[in-house]
Protein backbone atom coordinates (compact mmCIF):
# COMPACT_ATOMS: atom_id res chain seq x y z
CA UNK A 1 0.00 0.00 0.00
CA UNK A 2 2.46 2.46 0.91
CA UNK A 3 4.98 1.38 -2.22
CA UNK A 4 1.91 2.93 -4.54
CA UNK A 5 2.09 6.16 -2.48
CA UNK A 6 5.71 7.16 -2.08
CA UNK A 7 8.34 6.47 -4.28
CA UNK A 8 10.86 5.79 -1.34
CA UNK A 9 9.27 3.01 0.28
CA UNK A 10 10.23 0.02 -1.33
CA UNK A 11 13.88 1.11 -0.41
CA UNK A 12 12.78 0.75 3.58
CA UNK A 13 15.64 -0.10 5.50
CA UNK A 14 14.17 0.82 8.68
CA UNK A 15 10.61 1.85 9.68
CA UNK A 16 9.41 3.00 13.26
CA UNK A 17 6.14 2.30 14.44
CA UNK A 18 4.37 4.41 17.06
CA UNK A 19 1.86 4.59 18.96
CA UNK A 20 0.11 4.49 22.25
CA UNK A 21 -1.15 1.93 24.31
CA UNK A 22 -4.87 2.62 24.35
CA UNK A 23 -5.16 2.22 21.22
CA UNK A 24 -2.70 0.19 20.01
CA UNK A 25 -2.57 -2.42 17.03
CA UNK A 26 -0.15 -4.86 18.77
CA UNK A 27 2.25 -3.91 15.88
CA UNK A 28 0.01 -4.91 13.39
CA UNK A 29 0.81 -2.24 11.18
CA UNK A 30 4.47 -3.29 11.10
CA UNK A 31 3.53 -7.22 10.49
CA UNK A 32 1.36 -6.31 7.36
CA UNK A 33 4.00 -3.95 6.01
CA UNK A 34 6.68 -6.99 6.75
CA UNK A 35 4.13 -9.05 4.63
CA UNK A 36 3.81 -6.50 1.86
CA UNK A 37 7.17 -5.73 1.65
CA UNK A 38 7.98 -9.15 1.28
CA UNK A 39 5.69 -10.18 -1.56
CA UNK A 40 7.37 -7.30 -3.21
CA UNK A 41 10.86 -8.90 -2.97
CA UNK A 42 12.25 -6.51 -0.33
CA UNK A 43 12.28 -8.96 2.84
CA UNK A 44 14.95 -7.22 4.52
CA UNK A 45 13.17 -4.06 5.96
CA UNK A 46 13.49 -4.08 9.50
CA UNK A 47 10.90 -2.62 11.96
CA UNK A 48 11.25 -1.01 15.71
CA UNK A 49 7.66 -0.90 17.63
CA UNK A 50 7.78 2.45 19.97
CA UNK A 51 4.71 2.28 22.48
CA UNK A 52 4.37 2.89 26.39
CA UNK A 53 3.38 -0.41 27.09
CA UNK A 54 5.16 -3.95 25.63
CA UNK A 55 1.97 -4.96 23.67
CA UNK A 56 3.15 -6.13 20.64
CA UNK A 57 4.31 -9.67 20.40
CA UNK A 58 7.97 -10.97 19.08
CA UNK A 59 7.47 -10.67 15.22
CA UNK A 60 11.09 -12.25 15.27
CA UNK A 61 9.80 -15.71 16.18
CA UNK A 62 7.73 -15.19 12.36
CA UNK A 63 11.11 -14.49 10.59
CA UNK A 64 10.37 -10.91 10.93
CA UNK A 65 13.38 -8.06 11.56
CA UNK A 66 11.76 -6.34 14.41
CA UNK A 67 12.68 -4.99 17.59
CA UNK A 68 10.46 -3.14 20.29
CA UNK A 69 11.19 -0.14 22.57
CA UNK A 70 9.07 0.73 25.33
CA UNK A 71 9.24 4.25 26.25
CA UNK A 72 6.57 7.22 26.41
CA UNK A 73 6.60 9.64 23.36
CA UNK A 74 5.73 12.57 25.61
CA UNK A 75 9.35 12.17 26.94
CA UNK A 76 11.85 13.58 25.04
CA UNK A 77 14.81 13.00 23.37
CA UNK A 78 13.40 9.29 21.59
CA UNK A 79 16.77 6.51 22.22
CA UNK A 80 17.39 6.99 18.58
CA UNK A 81 20.09 7.78 16.48
CA UNK A 82 19.92 10.97 14.03
CA UNK A 83 18.78 10.64 10.72
CA UNK A 84 18.33 6.45 12.19
CA UNK A 85 15.04 5.48 10.09
CA UNK A 86 13.69 6.22 6.19
CA UNK A 87 10.20 6.04 7.48
CA UNK A 88 8.43 7.30 10.78
CA UNK A 89 4.61 6.19 11.53
CA UNK A 90 3.21 8.20 14.36
CA UNK A 91 -0.50 6.86 14.75
CA UNK A 92 -3.66 7.75 16.81
CA UNK A 93 -1.39 10.27 19.22
CA UNK A 94 -4.70 13.18 19.07
CA UNK A 95 -5.70 11.33 22.71
CA UNK A 96 -2.02 11.95 24.16
CA UNK A 97 -0.60 15.10 22.28
CA UNK A 98 -2.34 18.59 21.78
CA UNK A 99 -1.82 19.58 18.17
CA UNK A 100 -0.58 22.90 18.77
CA UNK A 101 2.32 25.06 19.47
CA UNK A 102 3.30 22.83 22.29
CA UNK A 103 3.73 19.78 19.69
CA UNK A 104 6.72 21.42 18.68
CA UNK A 105 9.54 19.30 19.88
CA UNK A 106 7.44 16.55 19.60
CA UNK A 107 7.39 17.13 15.48
CA UNK A 108 11.14 17.96 15.68
CA UNK A 109 11.99 15.19 17.30
CA UNK A 110 10.52 13.02 14.45
CA UNK A 111 12.08 14.95 12.33
CA UNK A 112 15.65 14.42 14.20
CA UNK A 113 15.28 10.64 13.49
CA UNK A 114 14.25 10.38 10.27
CA UNK A 115 16.87 10.45 7.21
CA UNK A 116 17.07 12.90 5.00
CA UNK A 117 14.53 11.89 1.98
CA UNK A 118 12.63 9.46 4.51
CA UNK A 119 9.40 9.71 5.00
CA UNK A 120 7.31 10.95 7.91
CA UNK A 121 3.50 9.81 8.28
CA UNK A 122 0.79 10.63 10.48
CA UNK A 123 -2.37 8.44 10.83
CA UNK A 124 -5.62 10.08 12.47
CA UNK A 125 -9.29 9.65 13.29
CA UNK A 126 -12.08 12.46 14.34
CA UNK A 127 -13.64 11.65 17.60
CA UNK A 128 -16.62 14.17 16.74
CA UNK A 129 -18.77 12.09 14.42
CA UNK A 130 -20.32 13.79 11.66
CA UNK A 131 -23.41 13.22 9.33
CA UNK A 132 -22.33 12.17 5.20
CA UNK A 133 -24.93 14.12 3.06
CA UNK A 134 -26.19 12.79 -0.50
CA UNK A 135 -24.89 13.11 -3.46
CA UNK A 136 -20.70 13.55 -2.31
CA UNK A 137 -18.85 14.74 -5.30
CA UNK A 138 -16.29 12.90 -6.10
CA UNK A 139 -12.72 15.08 -4.95
CA UNK A 140 -10.70 16.13 -7.28
CA UNK A 141 -7.63 13.39 -7.91
CA UNK A 142 -5.29 13.04 -10.52
CA UNK A 143 -5.21 9.68 -8.83
CA UNK A 144 -8.37 7.23 -10.81
CA UNK A 145 -7.21 4.14 -8.40
CA UNK A 146 -8.22 6.40 -5.41
CA UNK A 147 -11.38 6.54 -6.53
CA UNK A 148 -11.44 2.88 -7.97
CA UNK A 149 -10.93 1.77 -4.44
CA UNK A 150 -13.82 4.58 -2.62
CA UNK A 151 -16.43 2.75 -4.67
CA UNK A 152 -15.14 -0.97 -4.11
CA UNK A 153 -15.24 -0.52 -0.99
CA UNK A 154 -18.13 1.09 0.00
CA UNK A 155 -16.05 4.50 1.41
CA UNK A 156 -16.16 8.38 0.30
CA UNK A 157 -12.84 10.30 -0.23
CA UNK A 158 -13.21 13.53 1.56
CA UNK A 159 -12.40 16.66 0.17
CA UNK A 160 -12.75 20.55 1.38
CA UNK A 161 -16.35 20.03 -1.16
CA UNK A 162 -17.68 16.91 0.76
CA UNK A 163 -20.73 17.84 2.46
CA UNK A 164 -20.97 16.78 5.70
CA UNK A 165 -23.82 17.52 8.62
CA UNK A 166 -24.21 17.30 12.27
CA UNK A 167 -25.16 13.59 13.27
CA UNK A 168 -28.47 12.50 13.01
CA UNK A 169 -28.36 9.78 15.80
CA UNK A 170 -29.28 11.06 19.38
CA UNK A 171 -26.42 8.90 20.81
CA UNK A 172 -24.03 9.29 18.64
CA UNK A 173 -25.32 13.46 19.15
CA UNK A 174 -24.69 12.97 23.34
CA UNK A 175 -21.13 10.88 22.92
CA UNK A 176 -20.20 14.19 20.54
CA UNK A 177 -20.89 16.82 22.93
CA UNK A 178 -19.50 15.00 26.09
CA UNK A 179 -16.33 14.17 24.29
CA UNK A 180 -16.00 17.46 23.18
CA UNK A 181 -16.10 18.56 26.48
CA UNK A 182 -13.83 15.82 28.13
CA UNK A 183 -11.19 16.97 25.31
CA UNK A 184 -11.33 20.52 25.84
CA UNK A 185 -10.64 20.39 29.24
CA UNK A 186 -7.62 18.48 28.36
CA UNK A 187 -6.66 20.87 25.59
CA UNK A 188 -6.83 17.56 23.11
CA UNK A 189 -8.24 18.05 19.90
CA UNK A 190 -11.90 16.30 19.36
CA UNK A 191 -11.31 16.76 14.77
CA UNK A 192 -7.49 16.18 14.66
CA UNK A 193 -8.19 15.22 10.58
CA UNK A 194 -8.44 18.87 10.58
CA UNK A 195 -5.60 20.30 11.85
CA UNK A 196 -2.60 17.74 10.94
CA UNK A 197 -1.90 18.85 7.40
CA UNK A 198 -1.53 22.72 9.37
CA UNK A 199 0.95 21.18 11.45
CA UNK A 200 3.07 19.64 8.84
CA UNK A 201 2.83 22.86 6.76
CA UNK A 202 4.62 24.52 9.37
CA UNK A 203 7.42 23.22 8.09
CA UNK A 204 8.24 24.58 5.01
CA UNK A 205 12.19 24.12 5.82
CA UNK A 206 12.36 20.71 7.26
CA UNK A 207 9.36 18.91 4.92
CA UNK A 208 8.10 18.85 1.75
CA UNK A 209 6.26 16.94 -1.12
CA UNK A 210 3.18 17.10 1.36
CA UNK A 211 0.19 14.93 0.66
CA UNK A 212 -2.94 13.26 2.37
CA UNK A 213 -6.16 11.03 2.15
CA UNK A 214 -9.08 11.39 3.63
CA UNK A 215 -11.61 9.07 3.58
CA UNK A 216 -15.25 8.92 5.55
CA UNK A 217 -16.54 5.15 6.40
CA UNK A 218 -20.41 5.13 7.41
CA UNK A 219 -21.21 2.88 10.00
CA UNK A 220 -23.52 0.84 7.99
CA UNK A 221 -25.78 0.80 4.93
CA UNK A 222 -26.94 4.52 4.64
CA UNK A 223 -31.07 5.50 3.72
CA UNK A 224 -30.02 7.47 0.62
CA UNK A 225 -27.37 5.00 -0.83
CA UNK A 226 -30.60 2.02 -0.68
CA UNK A 227 -32.61 4.79 -2.18
CA UNK A 228 -30.35 5.48 -4.90
CA UNK A 229 -29.55 8.74 -4.15
CA UNK A 230 -25.72 8.72 -3.39
CA UNK A 231 -23.21 9.02 -5.98
CA UNK A 232 -20.33 6.12 -5.35
CA UNK A 233 -18.34 7.52 -8.65
CA UNK A 234 -17.64 10.37 -10.84
CA UNK A 235 -19.88 8.52 -13.22
CA UNK A 236 -22.89 9.41 -10.86
CA UNK A 237 -24.05 5.90 -10.19
CA UNK A 238 -26.01 5.55 -6.89
CA UNK A 239 -26.30 2.76 -5.20
CA UNK A 240 -29.56 1.05 -6.28
CA UNK A 241 -32.08 -1.10 -3.76
CA UNK A 242 -31.71 -4.18 -5.91
CA UNK A 243 -27.67 -3.74 -5.41
CA UNK A 244 -27.05 -3.90 -1.59
CA UNK A 245 -23.34 -3.50 0.04
CA UNK A 246 -20.92 -6.76 -1.09
CA UNK A 247 -20.47 -8.76 2.25
CA UNK A 248 -16.67 -7.10 2.14
CA UNK A 249 -18.14 -3.61 1.91
CA UNK A 250 -20.98 -4.66 4.68
CA UNK A 251 -17.93 -5.97 6.84
CA UNK A 252 -15.84 -2.79 6.74
CA UNK A 253 -18.78 -0.90 7.32
CA UNK A 254 -19.26 -3.33 10.65
CA UNK A 255 -15.78 -2.77 11.54
CA UNK A 256 -16.29 1.26 11.32
CA UNK A 257 -19.14 1.16 14.09
CA UNK A 258 -17.41 -1.10 16.13
CA UNK A 259 -14.62 1.36 16.42
CA UNK A 260 -16.75 3.76 17.71
CA UNK A 261 -18.08 1.70 20.03
CA UNK A 262 -14.65 0.11 21.63
CA UNK A 263 -13.48 4.21 21.61
CA UNK A 264 -17.08 4.90 23.59
CA UNK A 265 -16.20 1.96 25.80
CA UNK A 266 -12.82 2.79 26.23
CA UNK A 267 -13.08 6.16 27.39
CA UNK A 268 -16.35 5.74 29.74
CA UNK A 269 -14.57 7.59 32.61
CA UNK A 270 -13.90 10.19 30.44
CA UNK A 271 -17.62 10.52 29.36
CA UNK A 272 -19.17 9.37 32.68
CA UNK A 273 -16.75 12.88 34.50
CA UNK A 274 -18.83 15.19 31.70
CA UNK A 275 -22.13 13.71 31.76
CA UNK A 276 -22.20 13.72 35.20
CA UNK A 277 -24.30 10.15 34.79
CA UNK A 278 -23.59 7.11 37.70
CA UNK A 279 -22.92 3.80 37.49
CA UNK A 280 -26.49 2.54 37.06
CA UNK A 281 -27.30 5.68 34.48
CA UNK A 282 -24.37 4.75 32.27
CA UNK A 283 -24.88 1.36 32.27
CA UNK A 284 -28.73 2.43 30.97
CA UNK A 285 -27.88 4.58 28.70
CA UNK A 286 -24.68 2.05 27.20
CA UNK A 287 -27.44 -0.87 26.53
CA UNK A 288 -29.89 1.98 24.83
CA UNK A 289 -26.79 2.88 22.65
CA UNK A 290 -25.93 -0.68 21.93
CA UNK A 291 -29.51 -1.41 20.73
CA UNK A 292 -30.12 1.67 18.87
CA UNK A 293 -26.84 1.23 16.57
CA UNK A 294 -26.54 -2.42 16.51
CA UNK A 295 -30.06 -4.07 16.05
CA UNK A 296 -31.61 -1.30 15.24
CA UNK A 297 -29.50 0.38 12.55
CA UNK A 298 -29.18 3.50 14.18
CA UNK A 299 -26.46 5.03 12.26
CA UNK A 300 -28.43 5.03 8.78
CA UNK A 301 -28.66 8.62 8.31
CA UNK A 302 -25.20 9.32 7.02
CA UNK A 303 -23.34 9.03 10.19
CA UNK A 304 -19.69 7.78 9.44
CA UNK A 305 -16.14 7.50 11.11
CA UNK A 306 -13.70 9.80 9.47
CA UNK A 307 -9.61 9.04 9.39
CA UNK A 308 -7.39 9.78 7.30
CA UNK A 309 -2.93 9.78 6.59
CA UNK A 310 -0.84 12.60 5.73
CA UNK A 311 2.88 12.29 4.91
CA UNK A 312 5.78 14.49 4.27
CA UNK A 313 9.67 14.11 2.81
CA UNK A 314 12.66 15.20 4.99
CA UNK A 315 14.04 17.54 3.04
Amino acid sequence: MHSQRHPITPLLKKAVDAQPAQRSAGGYWSSACHDYFTSQGHPNVSFTGLDIAPLAPDFRKQGMNWRFVQHDLRRLPFPFDDGEFDLVVLKDLSLVLPLGASTQPFLDENIRILKVGGTLEIWESDHVLRSLLPHPPPPPSKRVEDETTAVLTGTFLISPSTPFARAQNRYIQKWNAWIQEALDRRQLPPTPCARVAQVLLQEPEALGDIGYRRVAIPLGELRWEREGVGDLSSKGKGRQSDTPLTADQAALRYTALLTVIQMVESLEPLLREVSGKNTEEWQYWWACMMTDLLTQKGAASGECLELGAWWATKL
